[in-house]
């Protein structure tokens, strides 16, 4: 891109290359580090969630021992008091996670751990009642204090107990070890692991809350060894009878929250002894646990492996990637910030679902716009009646009385340069350098094409030219066999090539001073001329080699620029200044008495015609030797004849601004560029009317009727224009105090409504073009103007963060605040109405989209997952489910600047930071979708929108001023292909789209 014209456009992706973002690199660590924490935490859940199993197992072991052995109980009493400090500590390992700090221990209390796995307060060995409290329930177990047996002293020696000692003779411990052991839930559990398949390894994992065992699990286990017959509660041991059956009776609060998986509500149910004592759905409850560590780790790859992938996915810092979570939701990634997308019901299977492009394809129709403000003599006319004329990347043939256009579209970035070849077929244009979308310079060059069947002949220069092509010239005298072209580098090489082989003949660094224009001599090709800042050299090209001589100014004052220059009949040189004259230079033999012996001949300034107010922008010869002249800021034409005799003149019209070239037609009839992007046709007699109009700063804001082709535009320039998209001509144009940044149509058609940069928005009537209404909201620019479907509501987004709603009455030209919608962090880019004109979903600067109430008084919508299948009368917002797969690999979030949904719901045209127009099919779902993409802009496109009955789309560049009108092609069999459901179908499957 041009750096004078596009030095603002966003080439972020060099920068992504080259120099990493390190806040996004960090953001990328973090995410690694938490997704480590969450295998942590998953271990540590798995193994307190054992250790409780083990501390619950605990009671049966002692009741076992008891019911073999009552004397057992005074051994279990002798240990507790030797050794109570240290199985306080142990029994109180799982409670201290919980917040609960054991009490200090003492000879005549024991500490008891209840059901939960907790540690309760001390209980002296004096019975007490079992106390409930809101954390914590404990449980009295009563051993052997009362009972009346005697105690056995033991040796201090004995610091455990084997399960061994309390087993009844002739039992094997493997049997009781597997009873001990076996939990229910978790064999389900391994079992079920053995069966993931890999699309759930490749899900989106997240950390989840173990749900410790309850007591209901020993039961389960005593339930089922006095089945068997391994115990009986007939036992001896009476006190383990009455510690099961106060047990019963107590109603145990539940433990940790159950993993709670995404977009579900999982309600706290208080547990009661009716609930516990049903085994079936007390393990039932057990088997929703979630994964232990052990399966986690199955299906995720290693710590080590899970960073690298993920700093392997991001890849640059502007990197987006897309997580599949649990059939519900999908996050996709920005510079590391998760979004995430809602699945609609009407898809079933989201990986099943595939991209292909449309069937439908565009084809350039139109070209709005004229590249008069910063260059020169890029104006012809040839003789097939066309006039030919550049903007941004395409080169526009244009037929002055059919009013049809044909485009020359081989350039790859903004064209700078025009020259036409003696023959009036061929054409040379050159082009600037650029950048691609990854950073990379692209190689200016100038292309030969044939004007009448739009072939390129030759290409020149790809690889040797820097910067960009500033001027190119056909020689004259040998009928165009040579091209001679001057670049944009530092030192302004100028080079002479082979037309014909394409092969350099000759370069010289010409002057590091801006250069305006370069030309052969009509009678001499060895002699070349080129003028520009504060000078007027002449070469001669001999045997390869090149000699310069320096036009002498003498006696008259120099001026800054030298603007332009032809040549006469009679051989001599005019050029046009910046101080208004025209000067007249010859070549002069050699003053021997001031220079010397040996001196040669000079270029000097013969003559000097005094000839407009400000700067003399281009000279123009006629047949017979007149000449046309025209003025900078006099905005004057001029006709000189053959000797520099004024002989007629006129003035163009102050809103088409200065005039930049002039064309030939006939002699008579002429055509004018102006410095405001304007071509105009007509004669001295007659006056001149506009054929080409377009803006001349950058423009943003762009709407379509909705039921007539015409659209709107405003921009920079604070010109709002109406725009026939049929007739392909301007119907009118009104300048603004302040520029406009957006605009949007009234579904009724009457007015429309324009936001500038201050705050400030105006509804116009389109036949009168009056302002209707207006008003201000806040004291930053307006992004974006909606009317809901039915027109009784416009939505305002604004760069302060708020969305103000209105109510519309009087056919759109009364306003009444009627809300104000205030939740976002960042500027509104965008913002669609629901269909029954309830909702709205709004997109922001930092990437969040948000949902509102419009009816129930701009009230938030908490829960997005709601939203996931409400119906949108329009889609512009650049971030939802059903766009997800328009953003490209390495997308930083600014890389899409506007998005359009087609009326029918079957495309979506996208409008990119890289000068391209992309079009997918809709809904697209699935990051990486294919689209059909297309060239012509110069600098990034900031929006696009489809007509109102979808024959065409609407793209608008930013800094190249230019605004494409592209005609869709139906496809073949696309009109009955299958497509994917969108948000307002009410298929229920997945169906795959044909092959486009």
């Amino acid at each position: 891109m041009n750096s004078s014209t596009n030095s603002l456009d966003d080439v972020s992706a060099d920068s992504s290359a080259e120099f990493p973002d390190r806040a996004s690199m960090m953001e990328v660590r973090l995410q690694a580090q938490e997704d480590e924490i969450t295998l942590l935490k998953s271990s540590l859940a798995d193994a307190l969630r054992r250790i409780r199993l083990h501390d619950q197992l605990l009671p049966l072991l002692k009741q076992q021992l008891i019911a073999v052995n009552p004397g057992a109980a005074r051994v279990l009493n002798q240990v507790c008091c030797s050794d109570g400090c240290t199985s306080s500590r142990r029994l109180s390992s799982s409670s201290a996670i919980d917040g609960i700090q054991p009490p200090t221990s003492q000879l005549s209390e024991r500490v008891v751990t209840n059901a939960n796995g907790r540690t309760g307060n001390p209980v002296s060995t004096e019975s007490r009642p079992a106390t409930f409290d809101r954390s914590t329930q404990t449980e009295p177990i009563l051993l052997g204090r009362d009972t009346g047996q005697d105690r056995v002293p033991l040796p201090r020696q004995v610091q455990s107990l084997h399960l061994e000692d309390a087993l009844p003779s002739g039992q094997p411990i493997e049997e009781v070890r597997a009873k001990l052991h076996r939990v229910p839930g978790m064999e389900e559990e391994d079992e079920e692991d053995e069966g993931v398949g890999e699309q759930e390894k490749e899900l989106s994992w997240t950390s989840s809350v173990e749900e410790p065992i309850q007591p209901t699990t020993i039961r389960n286990l005593q339930r089922d060894d006095f089945q068997d017959g391994s115990w009986s509660p007939d036992e001896p041991g009476s006190t383990s009878t009455s510690v099961i059956t106060s047990d019963q009776n107590l109603g145990l609060r539940n433990g940790p929250l159950a993993p709670i998986q995404e977009g579900e509500k999982t309600a706290l149910v208080r547990r009661n002894s009716e609930k516990l004592g049903n085994t079936e759905r007390q393990r039932k409850r057990l088997d929703k646990k979630a994964a232990s560590s052990t399966n986690l780790l199955t299906r995720s790859p290693s710590l080590e492996n899970r960073a690298k992938e993920l700093i392997a996915s991001a890849g640059s810092p502007g990197s987006r990637r897309g997580t599949y979570g649990q059939g519900q939701s999908i996050k996709m990634f920005i510079r590391g910030r998760p979004i995430t997308m809602y699945i609609p019901s009407n898809i079933q299977n989201y990986e099943d679902l595939k991209m292909e492009p449309p069937s439908e394809k565009l084809e350039l129709d139109w070209v709005y716009g004229y590249r008069g403000r910063d260059c020169r003599d890029n104006l012809y006319f040839l003789p097939t009646g066309e006039a030919v004329y550049f903007i941004a990347c395409v080169i526009v043939l244009y037929h002055i009385n059919n009013r049809t256009q044909r485009h020359y579209r081989k350039h790859t970035d903004c064209v700078r340069c025009l020259t036409l070849h003696p023959d009036k077929v061929r054409v040379a244009s050159g082009q600037t350098a650029g950048v691609d979308k990854d950073g990379k310079p692209l190689q200016p060059c100038v292309h030969i094409w044939d004007s009448t069947t739009l072939v390129t002949l030759q290409q020149i220069g790809l690889g040797t030219f820097q910067r960009g092509v500033g001027s190119v010239a056909f020689s004259f005298a040998d009928s165009g066999a040579f091209l001679c072209v001057i670049d944009d580098s530092n030192e302004h090489m100028l080079s002479v090539w082979d037309c014909n082989k394409g092969t350099k003949h000759a370069e010289i660094k010409s002057t590091n001073e801006a250069v305006f224009a370069v030309e052969f001599n009509p009678s001499d090709s060895t002699n070349i001329i080129t003028c520009g800042k504060s000078h007027v050299y002449f070469w001669t090209l001999s045997a390869g080699q090149f000699t310069k001589k320096q036009g002498i100014f003498g006696k008259y004052k120099k001026p800054k620029f030298i603007q332009c220059f032809v040549f006469s009949l009679t051989g001599d040189v005019l050029t046009g200044d910046s101080e208004g004259n025209i000067l007249t230079w010859g070549k002069s033999a050699a003053d021997i008495k001031t220079l010397g012996k040996g001196a040669k001949e000079t270029f000097q300034i013969m003559r000097q015609t005094r000839a407009h107010e400000g700067s003399v922008f281009t000279l123009c010869t006629l047949q017979g030797g007149a000449l046309l002249s025209g003025g900078g800021k006099d905005r004057k034409i001029i006709r000189w004849s053959a000797d520099l005799a004024p002989e007629r003149e006129c003035e163009i019209p102050e809103k088409f601004g200065a005039v930049r070239t002039i064309a030939d037609v006939d002699g008579e009839e002429i055509l004018v560029g102006t410095t405001r992007n304007a071509i105009l046709r007509g004669t001295f007699s007659d006056g001149f009317v506009a054929i080409v109009q377009g803006h001349v700063d950058e423009m943003w804001g762009l709407a379509t009727h909705p039921s007539n082709n015409i659209f709107i535009t405003c921009g920079h320039d604070r010109q709002v224009c109406l725009w026939n998209a049929e007739d392909h001509k301007l119907e009118w144009c009104i300048t603004l105090e302040e520029y406009g940044l957006c605009a949007g149509f009234c579904p009724k058609g009457s007015v429309v409504s324009v936001g500038l940069n201050t705050g400030r928005w105006l509804v116009l009537d389109l036949l009168t073009r009056e302002v209707v209404s207006e008003s201000i909201d806040g004291n930053e620019q307006l992004s974006v103007m909606r009317y809901s479907p039915d027109g009784s509501f416009l939505a305002v987004g604004s760069h302060d963060n708020f969305i103000y709603i209105y109510s519309v009455t009087e056919n759109g030209r009364r306003y009444t605040r009627f809300g104000k919608c205030n939740g976002h962090s960042s500027f509104i880019t965008h913002l669609d109405w629901s269909k029954d004109g309830k909702y709205i979903m709004s997109n922001s600067g930092d990437y969040e989209i948000l949902y509102w109430d419009i009816a129930a008084g701009c009230k938030l919508l908490r829960n997005r997952f709601e939203s996931k299948d409400r119906q949108w009368a329009s889609y512009t917002c650049v971030l939802g489910f059903h766009v997800m797969g328009v953003w490209l690999e390495g997308s930083d979030g600014t890389d899409i600047n506007a998005l359009c949904r087609s009326h029918s719901e079957r495309l979506v045209a996208v409008a990119d930071d890289f000068c391209k127009v992309h079009l997918f099919q809709y809904p697209c779902p699935k990051l990486k979708a294919p689209s059909h993409k297309y060239e012509g802009h110069g600098s990034h496109v900031t929006n696009v929108c489809f007509t109102h009955s979808d024959s065409h789309l609407l793209s608008m560049g930013g800094k190249d001023t230019c605004i494409l009108q592209w005609k869709v092609i139906r496809g073949g069999v696309g009109s009955s292909r299958e497509r994917l459901p969108s948000s307002s179908s009410t298929s229920t499957s997945s169906p795959e789209p044909a092959t486009s």
